[in-house]
């Protein structure tokens, strides 16, 4: 029998995730003996603050934490996630039935779309935008629908554009802000027509919210749900994994309207068992104890930041300094594409960028850099690339 014959649909018809295709090719340089710097997937290279990881060291030891944990999350946690949104975005939320806990956020987006979406239904998704969004609409049966942020419109989405019968079909709509990978925000006027638009089409809203702590200048991003009428319509989520460097730890939660996140811990109880709780435990620590990591954080990305914008400027690309998340979005020089120029890149100066198609075709014509490594090794990238003389 041949089990490649016998493979559902919905595997056959997705594409390779777009980081394990860049893993392969980067194996494939560093087989050469290649130097490889990677600034593709954003992983933070710093390590998770100490106090996080001892409240981990002592929680794995406790007998309790050892057991199948509960499916919507520790209370303790959930009250954490609560109390965090409250002294952050003055959001209030119900602990019991606004907050679950996920096996970090990616976890819960990926399964979203099974609570709402039926064989055939709309999903909207922005993009360019992370991967999951599309994969998720796609795992339960429906049809995306991309969305373009355009540079034009500072890579939000122009909601008056959203054909009429597409809004009256859709289900649900996934966006980003601060946004992966543009580093584009989105503020109040924004939300409020989003919030607008969704009421009138029974739309629900997925806000995907995890770089909001990862900021610079002063600039605090907002939450979705600060603004009034949020709750109503949609769900957000959020993640450890950049704020306090918790990546491979898996914790994150969704928040907002209760019957969203009912659905979706519906979902949960019968696919997953639930957070480890020892992990939870450390979140919690994570959401109340010092913050001065997260400061410390700001200030070693923007300093990152700005190095190489400035860099990547003098070498005759036109690069905003983004005001959130960890990443340069980049116009490709002429007469490249985002593969083409991403795999020149690779191939020549061992540096690993992610060419903005992987993203949606709307990325196409950009690339996006992570700012993971050092500052000295991020010298050694704009050495490299001034090297290549495009």
């Amino acid at each position: 029998m041949n089990i490649a014959d016998k493979r559902a649909n919905r595997i056959t018809q997705l594409p390779p995730y777009l980081f394990a295709e860049i893993d392969r090719k980067k194996t494939e340089v560093q087989q050469r003996g290649v130097d490889i710097i990677d600034l593709g997937v954003g992983d933070p290279d710093l390590p998770t603050p100490e106090h996080i990881v001892r409240k981990m060291q002592e929680a794995v030891t406790r007998p309790e934490y050892h057991t199948y944990p509960s499916y919507a999350g520790m209370h303790a946690f959930r009250e954490a996630v609560a109390s965090w949104y409250q002294k952050r975005f003055n959001v209030t939320l119900d602990p019991e039935s606004e907050v679950l806990t996920l096996i970090g956020s990616k976890e819960g987006i990926a399964h979203v779309s099974l609570a709402f979406i039926n064989p055939n239904d709309i999903g909207l998704y922005a993009s360019p935008g992370y991967p999951v969004y599309q994969v998720s609409i796609k795992f339960a049966g429906g049809n995306s629908y991309p969305i373009p942020l355009l540079e034009k419109n500072r890579f939000l989405p122009d909601l008056d554009a959203i054909p009429e019968d597409i809004k009256k079909k859709a289900k649900l709509f996934f966006l980003n802000y601060p946004n992966n990978p543009t580093g584009a925000v989105a503020e109040a006027d924004f939300y409020e027509g989003l919030i607008a638009m969704a009421k009138e089409h029974e739309i629900l809203i997925c806000h995907d919210a995890p770089y909001t702590e990862m900021s610079y200048d002063g600039y605090r991003p907002m939450s979705f749900l600060e603004v009034p009428g949020a709750k109503d319509v949609g769900i957000e989520f959020h993640s450890l994994s950049k704020t306090y460097r918790m990546t491979g730890w898996r914790l994150g939660f969704a928040v907002g309207n209760r019957d969203a996140v009912q659905a979706l811990g519906k979902v949960k109880s019968n696919i997953d068992s639930g957070a480890f709780e020892a992990v939870q435990a450390a979140g919690i620590e994570a959401l109340t104890g010092d913050q001065a990591c997260v400061d410390e954080m700001r200030i070693i990305y923007q300093r990152r930041r700005d190095l190489m914008v400035k860099a990547l400027n003098k070498l005759g690309f036109s690069v905003t300094p983004p005001k959130a998340t960890f990443y340069l979005w980049i116009r490709v020089p002429r007469g490249y594409t985002s593969a083409g120029f991403a795999t020149r890149v690779l191939e020549e100066a061992g540096i690993v960028i992610t060419p903005g198609n992987g993203f949606g075709d709307e990325g196409e014509g950009y690339v996006r850099m992570a700012l993971t490594v050092n500052e000295n090794r991020l010298k050694e990238v704009a050495q490299r690339l001034s090297d290549l003389k495009f």
